[in-house]
């Protein structure tokens, strides 16, 4: 069976930023051609939908929905996109690989609230979206904090470690998932429905918010939105 890819979708964020709104355009269209060999995603572009598998954390999750609910007010501006939960989303079994090729889960980078990214090399608006990313970890990052950005590019790493060095990322650690399994993970936990995907999620590994589509990580608003998660979780923000 040939290699699955999922489908780049922002047509929502368009609405609001025309700029990026042209690039994911373009992107849908790189989409098919790097997708050739396999079946898109498709579904609601951000926020709740979707079947989800429920809360497997025996609760815990419980305080990652009300979170979201405090933090409703904040999604605005710039990532308008964004929806907070309001079902269970427990990712501990996420699984990737490290910089160095090692299994992790998701639940290896725990303890702190982390904004989870899946991209690919192929998808125009994860292009555009990541020298913000890297910019919100190095002003963000630290013991309460982490952007977790996965790259789901089949093979080797060859092409997303490429791409980190010609755009000169120099905050994010290199994740990996040749196999797409985290994108399929999240697509059946009514999360991911086209790339780039973003979660937010607590120290329990819980989601908190989501979103299909690019957005300006590096904002104001997108600041403002991690500082308040963060003294959510008890951290110093």
């Amino acid at each position: 069976m040939k290699e699955q890819t999922p489908e780049t979708n922002s047509a929502r964020t368009a609405r609001s930023r025309p700029s990026i709104g042209k690039i994911a355009a373009i992107a849908i269209g790189l989409g098919a051609v790097a997708g050739a060999a396999g079946v898109y995603a498709t579904g609601m572009l951000s926020g709740n939908g979707g079947s989800l598998a429920g809360d497997t954390s025996g609760g815990q999750c419980k305080a990652a929905i009300a979170e979201g609910e405090k933090l409703k007010p904040l999604l605005t501006g710039e990532i308008a996109g964004m929806a907070n939960r309001t079902q269970a989303n427990n990712l501990s079994a996420l699984a990737f690989n490290d910089g160095d090729g090692k299994p992790l889960t998701l639940a290896d980078t725990g303890g702190k609230t982390r904004l989870v990214n899946l991209w690919a090399s192929w998808c125009a608006p994860c292009r555009e979206e990541m020298p913000a990313l890297d910019k919100l970890q190095a002003e963000k990052g630290g013991d309460d904090f982490q952007v977790v950005a996965i790259s789901v590019d089949g093979g080797s790493d060859e092409k997303p470690r490429k791409f980190f060095n010609e755009i000169g990322v120099k905050n994010l650690s290199f994740f990996h998932d040749p196999t797409i399994g985290a994108f399929n993970t999240m697509k059946k936990e009514g999360l991911a429905f086209g790339l780039p995907v973003t979660v937010l999620v607590d120290s329990q590994n819980c989601v908190i918010a989501n979103m299909n589509g690019p957005a300006e990580w590096a904002s104001p608003d997108a600041l403002r939105l991690i500082d308040a998660a963060i003294a959510g979780s008890g951290g110093k923000g």
